[in-house]
């Protein structure tokens, strides 16, 4: 049997941490799909095409990842794609708060079930609102993002 687990987040960019969750899950599924959420009611700092570029230039040496995209609820893009789980990343109790709400709301209405997987340690501290908050400041994200990551950042908020 074929396992297929897809990813969900705006990943506004796209973390070290993100990066080390999908490097994870690909070596325990058959299959995971990462889908990046548009929300047309919010500009982000990248588009979502640029998102999607930007993940799969990073995740290329992982054959069984792919990018995709998606607006909505995450419920109908896996009855769309006939996906049933939801791989999401952990960096602490507050986020478990919220992604088990999440994830028992996924299950009730749609009957996705959710794994969760911890941040590695030294990335637990990791978000793409902090990241954007130190490139803006003038920071330097070395090993937060990847260097194409960070470049992008650069040129687009510093």
């Amino acid at each position: 049997m074929s396992v297929t687990v897809v990813c969900p987040g705006s990943f506004d960019p796209a973390t070290a941490g993100h990066l080390d969750v999908f490097e994870r899950a690909a070596a325990r599924f058959d299959r995971v799909v990462v889908a990046v959420l548009g929300n047309p009611n919010k500009q982000g700092t990248f588009t979502v095409a640029e998102r999607c570029e930007l993940i799969a230039a990073e995740t290329a040496h992982l054959d069984n990842l792919e990018v995709d995209r998606f607006e909505g609820l995450l419920v109908d893009y896996c009855r769309a794609h006939g996906i049933d789980l939801v791989c999401k990343g952990i960096r602490g109790a507050a986020d478990m708060d919220y992604e088990l709400q999440m994830a028992q709301m996924n299950r009730r209405v749609g009957g996705v079930e959710t794994v969760f997987v911890s941040a590695s340690p030294e990335h637990t501290f990791l978000s793409s609102s902090l990241i954007k908050e130190v490139v803006r400041g003038g920071g330097e994200v070395t090993g937060l993002v990847p260097p194409r990551i960070a470049e992008a950042l650069h040129r687009r908020l510093g």
